[in-house]
């Protein structure tokens, strides 16, 4: 049986990107980059917006307000083109231009769930937040993974993270600091079928 989870990477304030900003915010640092190359194999999930902005850099578009892609933002790209992918759409032409992709019109939450009880590994997240919203919701997540890094982005952010989610517990089972400055915190979610009391309905 697959684990899923959920992964971010986000300014202080909980955005996942900033206008300008280069990827990691121009903050990943050495030790960071290691843990990352470390991590294991996973098959990655996304909706129809993160396929089209990753296959995008893949095929050699750079982020606005760059001429080229820093060595550790190819790199990452390289390694998400070689990695197994399932992307969610009823847009999107099949089959997909992106290496490894499989496209799914079906219901992502029933369709994600038959992939938990069928195939081995780790499934995980990327980007697509209201697919993350959507298994979340539906109790289908095993990990959430945060890595914070030092930058507020209150004037330039972009796509907040947590709008939208329904009020969860979170039962932290990792913590660590890279670099002296970026902060991952990992949990095990528990999704409040009732707000506590005093909260609104």
């Amino acid at each position: 049986m697959s684990e899923l989870l959920v992964d971010f990477i986000t300014s202080l304030d909980g955005y996942a990107s900033g206008e300008g900003w280069p990827g990691f915010w121009g903050l990943e640092g050495p030790e960071y980059l290691a843990w990352l190359g470390e991590q294991p194999k996973v098959t990655y999930l996304m909706g129809a917006n993160t396929y089209r902005l990753m296959s995008g850099f893949a095929a050699g578009d750079v982020p606005a307000g760059q001429d080229e892609f820093r060595a550790e933002e190819q790199e990452a790209v390289d390694e998400l083109t070689q990695a197994p992918k399932v992307v969610f759409s009823s847009s999107l032409e099949d089959p997909p231009k992106w290496a490894n992709c499989t496209l799914v019109r079906d219901d992502a939450v029933e369709t994600v769930r038959a992939l938990k009880e069928s195939e081995p590994g780790i499934l995980s997240t990327i980007g697509s937040l209201s697919l993350s919203r959507s298994l979340l919701r539906a109790g289908l997540v095993d990990r959430f993974r945060v890595v914070m890094f030092p930058v507020i982005t209150g004037a330039t952010g972009a796509e907040r993270i947590y709008d939208g989610y329904p009020d969860v517990a979170l039962e932290m089972t990792e913590s660590r600091t890279f670099d002296g400055r970026t902060q991952l915190v990992e949990y095990r979610p528990r999704v409040l079928e009732h707000p506590p009391l005093g909260a609104p309905a």
